[in-house]
């Protein structure tokens, strides 16, 4: 198993570290030109901060990283971006990018979103472990099983364990490391969801990203999860229907489209043109719609 250590500024630590249960965050890089290949999901990312800081002050459990649009970053992420506000996140990104903010520019940032964060307090705070190069810009990957980052694991457990900043719900703190799935957060989900459905609406084919949503088939607000597989992707319009029960997705992935949109409105012509085809479906099947799901949303929203 691995770990990363990556690079961040104090702004961006000292505001996360402020806010009570936090799920998630996007430790973002102002640009999308390296891809973050470096971990699996479910290793450990942790947080390191510029020099002369040089500490490990918190981390969280990597669950994917993609290059997405800085608007579509912050409508999913918020302040757990690092930033109070939208002006403030560009602002930022324009200075790393050592340019001047141009609103009419909607950036492409590179996302790591990682769960479960945690934000040591000082007095815990874990210097750089002795092989750490200072002229790293980034950050740098260690192996758990091998001496520096057996170290560091070690030290990492007791601390965590000192301090009592991870919940216990997440995996036991001493022993061998070892990869956990984390729980997705709505932020996540949305990222998830987009990618898996290679940023398409699942009905429609449509890629104008802005106007697509990703859809909880279970609703949230009715304990549906935040997992790929309880998500599709859809054009914004065809999402109100969705949630309102006009349009619905059968088990075996073909689209339905109530009459009563017919009834109600005496009109619905360019939906009905979708009844009875076939979804673009992920390419990964552990993403692609559950039944189990899918029946939820067919028996109790769909109005027939």
């Amino acid at each position: 198993m691995n770990a990363y250590v990556g690079i961040t500024d104090r702004d961006w630590f000292d505001l996360l570290s402020n806010q009570s249960s936090l799920q998630e965050v996007n430790f973002w890089r102002p640009s999308d030109t390296r891809r973050f290949r470096v971990l699996k999901p479910g290793e450990l990312f942790l947080f390191k901060l510029h020099s002369p800081d040089d500490y490990i002050v918190g981390g969280g459990i990597y669950t994917h990283f993609s290059p997405l649009p800085i608007s579509f970053a912050w409508e999913s992420f918020g302040i757990s971006n690092g930033a109070r506000n939208f002006s403030e996140m560009r602002a930022r990104v324009a200075k790393y990018r050592r340019q001047k903010d141009d609103w009419t520019v909607d950036y492409e940032i590179g996302c790591i979103i990682l769960e479960q964060p945690f934000f040591l307090p000082q007095s815990s705070w874990i210097p750089v472990p002795y092989d750490w190069g200072f002229a790293t810009v980034q950050g740098r990957v260690y192996n758990l099983a091998e001496e520096a980052g057996r170290t560091l694991w070690n030290q990492l457990q007791t601390v965590l364990s000192v301090s009592q900043i991870v919940s216990e719900e997440t995996p036991p703190r001493y022993g061998e490391p070892i990869i956990t799935l984390p729980r997705l957060g709505q932020g996540a989900f949305r990222v998830l969801v987009a990618d898996a459905y290679n940023r398409r609406c699942a009905i429609t084919s449509e890629r104008t990203f802005p106007a697509l949503d990703a859809v909880h088939i279970k609703s949230y607000s009715e304990n549906g999860p935040h997992l790929v597989n309880n998500g599709l992707l859809l054009r914004r319009d065809l999402h109100a229907l969705f949630d309102k029960g006009y349009v619905t997705i059968t088990k075996d992935m073909h689209v339905d489209v109530s009459r009563r949109i017919k009834e109600e409105f005496e009109n619905g012509r360019d939906y009905y043109r979708y009844h009875g085809s076939t979804i673009d479906m992920p390419l990964t099947q552990a993403d692609r719609p559950s039944p189990e799901f899918l029946e939820w949303h067919n028996v109790n929203v769909f109005r027939g």
